[in-house]
């Protein structure tokens, strides 16, 4: 089986085991690359979780996550701007190779999502310098149209390329298959990404039919609908050379079985995305 180039997004394993435990599961299992979140950080201490991260010859795919830029008044914003550059200290301590937005939906009481756009454009605005200062890229991950309202107000590739560009360097997005699949513009946008030399990410898993919750339910790669071998190709001939990322939410199903058995499983089911 192969596990070159594969990374575990710690949300995966995230109620079997603490983030030592989840890191040295997957050294065992021939796996280099992981993909821890801030709350698994926080729960062991920071210097712990470096620690584990380097004990075990890990590599850090992403660190999940900044964003949540909108908010209700200049006080939340900025806020929100001071979490994120404690993100990235983090982000830079454990070496990720970058910081995962997930950039906030409307702020409470608002219908402007325009406004919220340009909150969250402003809140990058704001923490680029920090990001180049400890040399960490920031990239912004489109969610599903379904999370606009709470969590995404960017929710296409196109939009986070657009935006990226109005930032500049070290500005770049992450792709995950769960809220890009459906996008009739999503192989351009891949070749577009390629070109400008924005890839930052690549996370897969996969769409159910039907989907029991929309945050809960993701899909072992391979149990969904999505053409996962398609969209390897499209990424790979934009000269995306990065790890892939396995990132599975499934609160009935993946989470509560043996770690051992869902990262089994998810080398198995990386391999066959290269078929």
């Amino acid at each position: 089986m192969k596990t070159e180039g594969l990374s575990i997004n710690l949300a995966t394993v995230r109620q079997q085991w603490k983030l030592p435990e989840a890191v040295e599961a997957c050294r065992r299992h021939g796996i280099t690359w992981v993909d821890p979140w801030r709350d698994q950080v926080a729960a062991v201490g920071l210097d712990t979780a470096v620690k584990a991260i380097k004990d075990n010859g890990m590599r850090v795919s992403g660190y999940c996550r900044g964003g949540m830029f909108p908010a209700a008044d200049a006080a939340g914003r900025q806020a929100a701007i001071d979490d994120n550059k404690r993100a990235l200290d983090e982000a830079a301590a454990l070496g990720a190779q970058c910081l995962v937005l997930v950039v906030g939906g409307l702020p409470a009481g608002s219908r402007d999502i325009g406004a919220a756009r340009q909150m969250v454009l402003d809140g990058l605005a704001a923490i680029l310098p920090h990001a180049r200062a400890v040399k960490v890229p920031l990239a912004i991950e489109p969610l599903h149209p379904m999370y606009a309202g709470d969590r995404a107000c960017v929710n296409t590739l196109k939009q986070s390329l657009d935006m990226a560009g109005q930032l500049g360097d070290d500005v770049g997005v992450a792709i995950d298959v769960y809220h890009v699949w459906w996008d009739p513009e999503v192989e351009a946008q891949i070749a577009r990404a390629g070109r400008e030399k924005r890839i930052l990410g690549y996370h897969i898993c996969d769409w159910l039919v039907p989907t029991k919750d929309l945050l809960l339910d993701r899909g072992m790669p391979g149990d969904g609908v999505v053409d996962l071998p398609r969209l390897r190709k499209w990424i790979e001939a934009a000269g995306y050379t990065g790890p892939t990322e396995i990132e599975i939410f499934s609160a009935k199903d993946w989470w509560t079985r043996p770690g051992d058995e869902v990262l089994k499983t998810c080398i198995e089911r990386y391999t066959d995305t290269f078929k």
